[in-house]
């Protein structure tokens, strides 16, 4: 397969690190135009800016989404401070919607598009600590397939990928050092992923090669669900 986005505009959000960082530059690399945005333009849990990002973005014709950014907290759900919950579930969640929203009216226009949304593993199942975490990833994959339903008609492919225990900061400060090495043990293939294996996925669901795939939440986790 060779993999060729030229003329193409690609949205993506939280490409300044980790996932996001490797989605982005591998798409650069395929000849995409890329439009991204440092998180000191706009702030996503800011009910203002993210409105002026979604004035900003409905002129820019998009070909292709990648609603990347998210944040964690962990915690037991009697520790949950209701303006973290507010949080999380703005940018996981309300962000997403918003973005997907505006992009969907060129999409449909132009009939054609690719929306692809950054779940988690804890959109499939989940563990202690992770109430708002899972609830916004749950409500994620559930938008993701009814937008796929919704824009089918269009030719527009929407799809959700969630990512397992993967080699990113935000990992490393959830977890720890010692975390990871826990959860490696853990994983069937015994490593955590590499941002660019959770890359590949997302290039093969916005490219040429996929005509027919939409709706489906994509797990790439080295087999830790079935564990």
């Amino acid at each position: 397969m060779i993999f060729d986005f030229l003329n193409k505009k690609v949205l993506i959000t939280g490409a300044t690190r980790g996932i996001g960082k490797s989605i982005s530059d591998e798409f650069k690399l395929l000849g995409a135009d890329i439009i991204s945005f440092p998180s000191s333009d706009y702030d996503l849990t800011c009910k203002k800016d993210l409105k002026n990002f979604i004035e900003y973005i409905k002129s820019l014709e998009i070909d292709i989404c990648i609603n990347n950014a998210g944040i964690n907290k962990i915690d037991y759900i009697e520790d949950v401070h209701e303006d973290d919950y507010d949080k999380i579930m703005h940018i996981n969640t309300k962000a997403p919607f918003m973005i997907s929203k505006a992009v969907s009216v060129f999409m449909k226009a132009n009939r054609y598009g690719r929306i692809i949304n950054i779940a988690s593993i804890f959109g499939h199942c989940t563990k202690e600590k992770r109430s708002c975490y899972t609830t916004s990833k749950f409500a994620l994959v559930g938008m993701t397939k009814t937008l796929a339903v919704e824009m089918a008609p269009y030719n527009v492919l929407v799809n959700s990928v969630s990512p397992g225990f993967t080699a990113t900061e935000l990992t490393e400060r959830v977890l720890g050092v010692s975390g990871m090495d826990e959860v490696s043990r853990v994983i069937p293939i015994r490593r955590l992923a590499k941002p660019e294996e959770i890359s590949k996925v997302v290039l093969f669901l916005a490219s040429k090669y996929n005509t027919y795939l939409t709706g489906q939440n994509i797990i790439v986790d080295g087999g830790f669900v079935n564990v």
